[in-house]
């Protein structure tokens, strides 16, 4: 299967500052520094509450969940539904098919496989885009550059998938707690709505 090629692709423009090559601390810093300050604060003070994890082959290390502090506004919702959306659409961006597609078949190539066949190559590439293409293209290439420099054998999709989680962890879970600052801000207005129905009944009952 010939190799596609492996084009460079303009992020669109975001008022969040985001660069790949930068170490993750860093990232990350850069990323919540750029934020409002109101909302900054608001992350700040919110609270992660940590539970083990079990699978079928027992405990699987510790969950965390984010919960932002009480009182959350729907200005403080706004300004987090509008970073989280720019954050979506250029650090979290999943890569295009044909990109995650030339970089598999380029890491692979790496590593060849003894006894498969051009059209089994081509469905195997297709299985791999198919699994990392909720990934950005940042987050593939610095796994594939990690595996090729530190791995002598093939890698399989599960082994790539782990290392994108964890090269895009800190901005996945930015986007969480972002997003956790959204819900409560719905959450807040329709208790808002709640109330203001009830007044609104009690005083035509007095009438």
């Amino acid at each position: 299967m010939p190799a596609p090629n492996i084009t460079a692709f303009p992020s669109p423009r975001s008022p969040l500052p985001f660069d790949p090559a930068m170490p993750a601390a860093d990232r990350h810093a850069l990323l919540i520094g750029a934020l409002p300050p109101p909302l900054r604060n608001l992350l700040a003070d919110g609270h992660v509450e940590r539970r083990p994890r079990f699978s079928d082959d027992g405990f699987d290390g510790m969950t965390e969940t984010w919960f932002p502090p009480a009182g959350v506004t729907g200005q403080l919702a706004a300004m987090a539904q509008r970073a989280l959306d720019d954050l979506v659409m250029t650090a979290l961006a999943p890569a295009p098919t044909d990109y995650v597609l030339a970089r598999v078949f380029a890491l692979l190539s790496h590593f060849p496989a003894k006894g498969m066949t051009p059209d089994a190559e081509r469905l195997v590439a297709l299985d791999w885009a198919e699994d990392l293409g909720e990934y950005p293209a940042w987050a593939i290439d610095a796994a594939a550059r990690a595996w090729r420099r530190t791995k002598k054998w093939r890698p399989s999709i599960a082994e790539m998938r782990a290392l994108c989680n964890d090269f895009c962890a800190g901005e996945r879970r930015l986007a969480e707690r972002l997003q956790a600052v959204v819900q409560a801000g719905r959450q807040d207005r329709a208790r808002a709505g709640e109330v203001t129905a009830l007044s609104a009944g009690a005083i035509r009952r007095m009438w």
